[in-house]
């Protein structure tokens, strides 16, 4: 029993084993103990000891290794009027800090920020990313934010850190004067300034912003619906070649399917492709008659004379072949005599301008009023 009672009177050993990778601050668990003077104090890389003595802030101790006494606690020393050496044990709050860095904490903004774009007017963007922190001053953080809280976690201390961070990154944005398509170009500037902003409210909490990233801007879901049927528009430029491209593609998909598909593929191609056509000259006619001023017809002076009426058409006129010969042309009406003097008939192979080849006159529906006024020829006899 009294071995039981000297242990927890005793600490020969004070040290801290980090298990965790979010603790800013950890109270060393004394359980109602005191400290002996002598005692073993360890602090690892990455640590700063604090201790508390009565609710006052006393001694600090870097990385390194320590034995207690009145000669590397000068104010413990000092609050305990320790001048004359001091050997028996002692009370006191110690306190292990983090001081390592703590980085992919993340910030975004919950609400979107409102501002002016320079290219889409009134806006609404959205940004999010990362940033790192450690503790600069221990004492301070001890202080302002810690308190008497022994298992200080970076949980409780990020959200107010990412109101701040929202907060300043609303003010940049809305003041950069960059337009919105241009952000994503320049975040690495904006997020210097955002940093910049914030490292003197943080110096005030004992707290270092060592890195800082905007990792996304974004615009609000139905302004990017928008804007990607702009730039689909963009990208198809001409659209009767961007329709046949199409058409050709549904036929090879259909023809690989065969069958009906196969057909339907061929209609659906082709109707694409005339109203393709007719849609890109019913674009190109309204283009060009906005470019060509319209000319309003001209008015003869008063007391000219009228135009002369335009000339006749030409009557057309037919060649003959006979006997490897070609004869004429002859008029309609000069085929209607040779017809009445029997030099001409329905047999006869004619040709004239605009026709496809010789032809017998009888096949020829232009020529069949000259045939109105003779009787066909008689049925073979018998």
């Amino acid at each position: 029993m009294v071995f039981k009672f000297l242990r927890g009177q005793l600490i020969d050993v004070i040290e801290w084993l980090d298990p965790s990778r979010d603790t800013l601050v950890w109270r060393f668990e004394r359980y109602g103990n005191s400290i002996m003077m002598g005692a073993k104090l360890t602090v690892r890389e990455g640590q700063t000891a604090v201790f508390i003595h009565e609710g006052q802030l006393a001694d600090v101790f870097a990385p390194g290794l320590y034995e207690l006494q009145t000669n590397n606690m000068p104010l413990m020393t000092a609050l305990q009027h320790w001048s004359h050496g001091f050997n028996s044990p002692f009370k006191s709050e110690i306190y292990f800090i983090n001081t390592r860095r703590f980085p992919g904490l993340k910030w975004g903004t919950q609400n979107p920020i409102m501002l002016r774009d320079p290219e889409f007017g009134p806006i609404r963007l959205r940004a999010f990313g990362s940033y790192t922190i450690r503790v600069s001053e221990p004492s301070t953080f001890m202080r302002e934010i810690v308190g008497t809280d022994g298992d200080f976690t970076q949980d409780k201390i990020s959200g107010q850190i990412r109101n701040i961070i929202v907060q300043k990154v609303s003010r940049v944005l809305a003041g950069s004067g960059i337009a919105a398509l241009d952000m994503a170009a320049n975040t690495q500037q904006l997020g210097e300034v955002v940093r910049e902003g914030i490292d003197p409210t943080l110096d005030e909490y004992g707290l270092d912003l060592v890195e800082f990233y905007i990792e996304n801007i974004s615009l609000p879901p139905e302004v990017e619906k928008v804007l990607d049927q702009r730039t689909s528009m963009g990208i198809v430029g001409d659209l009767n070649k961007y329709t046949q491209f199409s058409a050709a593609q549904a036929m090879q998909n259909a023809s690989e399917g065969g069958g009906e598909n196969a057909m339907g593929a061929g209609l659906g191609m082709g109707m694409g492709m005339g109203m393709a056509q007719a849609v890109a000259q019913g674009m190109a006619g309204m283009n060009q008659q906005q470019q060509q001023p319209q000319q309003q017809p001209q008015q003869p002076p008063a007391g000219a004379a009228p135009p002369p009426p335009p000339p006749p058409p030409q009557e057309k006129a037919w060649h003959i072949a006979e006997n490897g010969q070609t004869k004429g042309p002859y008029p309609a009406a000069q085929l209607g005599q040779m017809l009445a003097e029997g030099s001409f008939g329905r047999d006869s192979l004619v040709w004239a301008p605009g026709q496809d080849g010789w032809k017998k006159a009888g096949d020829v529906d232009e020529l069949a009023p000259v045939f109105a006024s003779s009787p066909p020829p008689p049925p073979p006899a018998g």
